[in-house]
């Protein structure tokens, strides 16, 4: 499957007809203004010209599917506290802390080093970028009446683990047509933000200079009045949407205004607690790069892990440090591009409620129905799976 990931493959199922569909992530979309140096709707608008004269049929965002990820997390979130809560059968119960799922690195980790004791921590929410393939391919090809097998999806992501989440066999479905059978990918190809750069260098083009084509909308987080709209936090936002969630339906408090999100150490590990007379009822953390993800895991061995929530990322600094984002240019520390990434990610970005969000609410009212559904554990959930090693990788670890 590795071998589909690739700009050869893309450029070449755009010429044998396909239906391309780009779905591009707001961390990509960073890099690639930081780079520019422009805004990031300057490059939704001129990478959507970009695609679009390549041949490309429709530009999305992921920051949609984010907010679809964020509603269903908060569901999930909720039904595990109150099962933490309750004296019924422990045996049946989701364990807390709940982790975030979105960073595939962190899943490939917890997959082959860590084993079955850490998966069921992990929430089964699938990531932004399969939940926007979901959407994709069991949605809108339905609604617009194309063929899926004619649907080319590919998302540009900030990530080369990305690449291996979109080739697991989970997100692979087998469904009938008569008597044949067909294999639907819902992310067909990742591309990253450096080898989108590397396309538009391929292809010569002054992407500065090129024209600014109107956001397609369908599956884009852009309003009227021509901005951009989502969730503060660069990595998703899990911690601080989930947390307010939580502070509301579970206690009743209403969290208004930026969280006071405090170091432990550092940056890449911070804590956000809600007390309630004298009490800690939330504990929610920011856990970056392997060196802290890997100090929570020894904690969770042990059963001395306190917190409520964990949002995990592989890389220091979160998916803003992802490594397929456009290296750093001559002279340019590495530090000093993640303060300009963090500052291009939210700019020109009004922070809105997902539960608000007027393309979440569509798809719940004409495809899912409601947070943690039926249909949405078929489309929007997944498992984990740890792997076995054969003897000869065993025999080759001792």
């Amino acid at each position: 499957m590795l071998e589909k990931q690739s700009l050869d493959e893309f450029l070449s199922n755009i010429d044998k007809g396909k239906t391309v569909i780009v779905s591009l992530s707001p961390q990509s979309r960073a890099s690639l203004a930081v780079h520019f140096g422009i805004t990031p709707i300057q490059v939704l608008k001129k990478i959507t010209t970009f695609f679009k004269f390549l041949g490309v049929k429709a530009v999305f965002d992921t920051s949609c599917s984010r907010d679809l990820t964020l509603l269903e997390s908060c569901n999930e979130f909720i039904t595990r506290y109150q099962q933490s809560q309750s004296i019924d059968d422990k045996s049946s119960k989701l364990p807390l802390p709940m982790v975030a799922s979105a960073c595939p690195g962190w899943i490939c980790y917890a997959e082959k080093q860590l084993g079955s004791f850490v998966l069921p921590y992990i929430s089964s929410v699938k990531s932004p970028q399969q939940t926007i393939g979901a959407i994709v391919k069991h949605h809108v090809c339905q609604s617009l009446g194309l063929r899926k097998e004619d649907v080319y999806h590919v998302t540009v992501m900030p990530c080369y683990d990305k690449k291996l989440e979109a080739s697991r066999d989970d997100f692979v479905s087998v469904e009938s047509q008569g008597e044949n059978h067909m294999k639907v990918t819902e992310v067909d190809s990742v591309l990253t933000s450096g080898e989108v750069l590397e396309l538009i260098q391929l292809k010569a083009v002054d992407f500065k200079a090129l024209e600014e084509a109107p956001p397609d909308r369908l599956l884009t987080n852009f309003n009227e009045e021509g901005y951009l709209y989502g969730v503060h936090g660069s990595s998703g936002g899990y911690a601080g949407t989930i947390f307010r969630h939580a502070a509301k339906i579970l206690f009743g408090r209403e969290v208004d205004g930026p969280l006071n999100f405090k170091n432990i150490r550092h940056s890449d590990f911070q804590e956000v607690t809600l007390e309630m007379e004298g009490k800690t009822v939330l504990r929610f953390a920011l856990c970056y790069g392997f060196r802290n993800l890997q100090n929570i895991v020894r904690k969770l061995k042990v059963g001395k892990c306190d917190y409520h929530f964990l949002e995990i990322m592989a890389c220091p600094s979160g998916c803003l440090n992802g490594g397929g984002q456009i290296k750093p240019k001559p002279g340019q520390s590495p530090k000093d591009l993640i303060q300009l990434l963090e500052t291009a990610y939210m700019e020109n970005v009004l922070v809105a409620e997902p539960f608000e969000n007027p393309i979440v609410k569509g798809l719940y009212d004409k495809w899912l129905n409601h947070p943690g559904s039926e249909k949405a554990k078929r489309h929007l959930h997944t498992e984990y799976h740890p792997v076995v090693k054969s003897i000869t990788s065993q025999l080759h670890d001792w």
